[in-house]
């Protein structure tokens, strides 16, 4: 049966379908082979509508719109000119400006592909214009973008923590530790190749100019002190830290900044509906179909004849970032979490492995799939916003890669990277 549905799913993907077409015709396929006929196909749509039910869905097209509203303000902006204020003067400051805007703005937003068009539409030309070779800013903004997928907000995180049942309030907090190694690898690697490419210096900023910078960023940098300090403080939840987020960025874009007018807001929430639809769907038809290989015990299967089971907790985690890995090179980030988590989850349980690192863990090859050839979606992002042919976009992506990989190697090694600020604030 797990053969059969592999097979389906495969050969729709490779016709050009839509994600949800192959999942909906492996899960019918899945249900007759189970029960024999159609008769009772209630029951696969009640798993599809349970899918949709939890409450902590709600913060993700609340995110979402949040994300929008700043994507099309001035907060990515006002956030790129002060790390720039501060670090551009320095060897290989402005591909460095250029993660830390990414890092920060992630922590804004949640989304990598809100991410890939708010710093790297302003600062690609600047890259270039300053010495950088285009297949090197390209990966550089592909790459530091999908540092959102792990600093909170993320939206990976809260399919992540619904599917599995694990606190989403402890995946952001333990997402921020592994989020700012991977920025510090990336700063070293910007210094090591402007210094091997000879880039030149911007000019540096005065003081003056510095504290104009902080003035005008003081109002965007209150969102990570929203999601991160509201959480850690108990004074709301990760779903009202969204709904905080909505309100607040539609107070900062409308009537602090007014860089957004009321006529805005209907193709702002045309874009989020749009968005949460398609994400929705997906979650919907994945908790389908997990329901459908967990009825028909798949995962277990597929672990035992793998071994994995046996492999203990290291072999485990090792298992579990090469699938995850591979996955997301060929497939929407969040059909592989909704997926590929419930065939794990046996041995996960069985191996006691902690499921806040296993979710900061998933998160970490969710964001480098997303990035990696063939088929990673920031790739496809970045082609549609900055006009470049595929084979420029991915060139200069194998170091950053393989930093991503560094990363998640150190986190399995000492795992006190993701669990530190965790336990420090829950336990």
């Amino acid at each position: 049966m797990a053969t059969t549905l592999m097979l389906i799913m495969i050969g729709l993907l490779l016709l050009g379908f839509p994600m949800m077409i192959p999942l909906i015709a492996a899960s019918i396929v899945g249900f007759v082979m189970m029960f024999g006929d159609l008769g009772q196909t209630e029951t696969f749509i009640q798993q599809m509508v349970a899918g949709i039910r939890p409450a902590s869905l709600i913060a993700v097209p609340m995110f979402i719109l949040a994300a929008d509203i700043m994507t099309r303000g001035q907060s990515a902006d006002r956030l790129i000119n002060m790390v720039m204020a501060f670090i551009g003067h320095i060897k290989g400051g402005l591909a460095i400006s250029t993660a830390t805007s990414c890092t920060l703005f992630g922590a804004v937003s949640g989304s990598t592909q809100a991410t890939v068009v708010a710093v790297g539409s302003p600062l690609r030309p600047k890259l270039l214009k300053a010495g950088y070779s285009d297949s090197f800013t390209l990966a550089l903004i592909i790459n530091s973008s999908d540092i959102a997928f792990l600093i909170p907000p993320s939206i990976g995180m809260i399919i992540y923590g619904v599917i599995s049942g694990t606190s989403i309030a402890e995946l952001f907090i333990a997402g921020i530790g592994p989020g700012l190694m991977i920025l510090m690898m990336f700063s070293i690697y910007c210094l090591i190749y402007a210094t091997v490419m000879k880039v030149p210096t911007e000019e540096k900023a005065t003081w003056r100019q510095r504290g104009l910078s902080v003035r005008d960023a003081s109002w965007p940098l209150f969102f990570p002190v929203i999601i991160v300090g509201g959480i850690y403080g108990g004074i709301f939840s990760p779903t009202e830290a969204a709904a905080v987020c909505v309100l607040y960025a539609f107070f900062l874009e409308f009537i602090v900044f007014r860089s957004l007018k009321m006529p805005d807001i209907y193709r702002i929430a045309k874009s989020t509906g749009l968005i949460t639809a398609v994400v929705f769907i997906l979650v919907g038809v994945g908790n389908g179909f997990s329901w459908i290989i967990s009825f028909a015990q798949i995962p277990q299967a597929l672990l035992e004849s793998a071994g994995i089971n046996e492999a203990g907790p290291v072999g485990v985690l090792v298992a579990i970032c090469i699938s995850f890995f591979i996955a997301c090179m060929f497939v929407d980030p969040i059909v592989v979490i909704l997926v590929l988590t419930p065939i794990f989850a046996p041995a996960i349980q069985a191996t006691g492995l902690d499921p806040v690192l296993v979710g900061v863990l998933i998160t970490l090859q969710v964001a480098i799939g997303s990035a990696t050839p063939p088929f990673g979606c920031d790739i496809f992002t970045a082609i549609a916003i900055f006009k470049r042919p595929y084979w420029e976009v991915i060139r200069g992506t194998p170091p950053f890669i393989f930093m991503l990989i560094a990363a998640a190697g150190i986190i399995i090694a000492f795992p006190q990277v993701a669990l530190f600020l965790r336990d420090l604030a829950f336990r």
